[in-house]
């Protein structure tokens, strides 16, 4: 598929479920105060995904029709995402069953998706470079649209511009090149029997996704210790958002350099040495000289996380199956979603030790691990 309708497709669904994530706390703090709640909420239209991924690609690799699937489900995220804006008028029932609709279809405009970008006869190097564009831009624009929005439109209408761009998606799928890979049709059961047994018995593919899983339980710590940082040196928490956002800058310059980079090295080699790179960053980040410190190099870590990224993609796509593609990506997404939410509890149960030294310090040990986890990558005789 032709890079700019890539990211016409992949970019508006996507910034919407992030955006989306960001106002539902904002807006059930306004209507109703409670905090709780509005966690409980964001945590509906997240799990969702996660127990769903190995269904999601088991329809997405038996279908004729992927498209009208990726349609379906974009539309619904919309609708479901207009459902929550009206909350208040809407009872807070009705909105959770709406949150958990738009979990449910979640993993077919990310893992999903992603199994679609590099049809055969395509670069699929540079499609994976843009695919991890994708997620590094709708990263940071949907919460970003969200934070200048509700204040100044309100909530309700920030949850409503992310169920418009969300149909965008819709549109842009129509216009997208997607191949269904069935041949013939196989039982939900077996399919998804299928997906699992190549997760876990190809050497390959369990590297990768081990490997990518604990890199995002690496930077899940990251927000929890960059409030400990800014309190630490300023007693404002919220120059923490300087912290993370100078990761989220670095890997969003890093992404769209991406389809630039010459290959030197291999997919695996690049992997492990990305998040050998990140780690180091991260470790130096923790040493108490000065905010701006941490912020650069907060920042220089995420600059190294897009080849990696962009790497592990590309291999879950050649280490696959054919038959079982979308199955490979759609869990890879879920583990890493799961990764990510059990690093920020890890590190919101440790907050209160020395956040500088200890919490960031070992969000860089993970990336480490991660990356040395590459070494089991099978040598190709």
């Amino acid at each position: 598929m032709g890079g700019p309708r890539q990211l016409a497709a992949s970019v508006p669904i996507r910034t919407a479920v992030s955006g989306t994530q960001i106002a539902i706390p904002i807006l059930v703090v306004e209507s109703t105060g409670d905090l709780a709640l509005g966690a409980a909420l964001v945590a509906l239209a997240l799990v969702p995904g996660i127990i769903v991924a190995p269904l999601v690609g088991a329809l997405l690799d038996g279908t004729r029709r992927p498209r009208a699937l990726l349609m379906a489900a974009a539309a619904g995220t919309a609708v479901a995402y207009a459902i929550t804006a009206a909350l208040g008028p809407v009872p807070v029932w009705a909105v959770a069953i709406a949150l958990v609709l738009s979990g449910l279809l979640t993993p077919f405009g990310f893992g999903g998706l992603s199994s679609f970008v590099a049809p055969p006869g395509t670069d699929a190097r540079r499609a994976y470079a843009l695919d991890a564009l994708s997620y590094n831009v709708s990263g940071v624009a949907g919460p970003a649209l969200v934070a200048v929005l509700a204040p100044t439109l309100g909530t309700p209408a920030a949850l409503i511009a992310m169920a418009v761009i969300a149909l965008a998606s819709v549109a842009a799928f129509a216009l997208l090149p997607v191949q269904p890979r069935a041949a013939e049709r196989a039982g939900l059961l077996r399919s998804m029997a299928a997906g699992i047994v190549a997760l876990t018995t190809r050497r390959s593919l369990a590297v990768v996704t081990t490997s990518g899983t604990l890199a995002e339980l690496g930077r899940g710590i990251m927000p929890i210790a960059a409030i400990g940082i800014a309190l630490a040196a300023t007693g404002d928490a919220a120059l923490s958002a300087l912290i993370v956002s100078g990761y989220a800058v670095g890997a969003l310059i890093g992404a769209a350099l991406e389809p630039l980079r010459r290959q030197l090295l291999t997919p695996q080699a690049t992997m492990g040495v990305g998040y050998a790179l990140v780690g180091l960053a991260t470790l130096a980040a923790a040493f108490d000289v000065h905010l701006w410190w941490t912020i650069a190099l907060v920042g220089l870590s995420g600059l190294f996380s897009a080849a990696p990224t962009a790497a592990m993609l590309l291999l879950r796509r050649t280490e696959s199956p054919d038959h079982v593609v979308a199955q490979v990506f759609t869990v890879g997404a879920a583990l890493r979603t799961a990764a990510a939410a059990a690093g920020t509890a890890i590190a919101g149960a440790l907050a209160g030790v020395e956040p500088l030294l200890l919490l960031l310090a070992g969000s860089g040990a993970v990336w480490l691990v991660s990356a040395a986890v590459l070494l089991a990558y099978p040598r190709r005789r």
